[in-house]
């Protein structure tokens, strides 16, 4: 029996982000998204856009794991779930854990950091943790 190729949703989109962004019910979520646009713009040097129906993004790369799968994704970005924000990035290495650390309020997954908002954490802290991130993505996948 032949395995299906799983389809992969997060691509990237032509949605507004602005709209996405606007659409966000509370206000100091869409504030915070609206100061995370900036910040990794900034960080990154690449404009914002939608990654599948939810995730903003900024830039991208190609990977292929050891099993085969490969794909698309953005290098860092970021989704409003109900209560919280989830920023995408990796925070493997000591200078990552260190920088976790001095974070302030958050939890971290994989490659998941949920905020509940960004006056919660010290955002230059969260910018060199992106911009680690960034260059980790590049270190492994060019």
């Amino acid at each position: 029996m032949a395995r299906r190729k799983a389809t992969v949703r997060t691509r990237p989109t032509r949605a507004s982000v602005s709209g996405h962004i606007a659409a966000v019910g509370d206000e100091a979520q869409r504030k915070d998204c609206k100061a995370l646009i900036a910040m990794m713009r900034k960080v990154t040097g690449h404009t914002p856009r939608m990654w599948g129906p939810s995730i903003v993004g900024f830039g991208s790369y190609h990977y292929r794991y050891d099993s085969g799968r490969e794909g698309d994704m953005c290098v860092t970005g970021f989704a409003v779930r109900r209560n919280e924000l989830v920023v995408y990035l990796i925070a493997e290495g000591s200078d990552q854990e260190a920088l976790l650390a001095r974070l302030g309020k958050h939890r971290m997954t994989k490659s998941c950091l949920y905020l509940r908002r960004l006056s919660d954490v010290d955002v230059d802290v969260l910018g060199r943790l992106v911009a680690n991130s960034i260059a980790e993505v590049r270190r492994r996948y060019g």
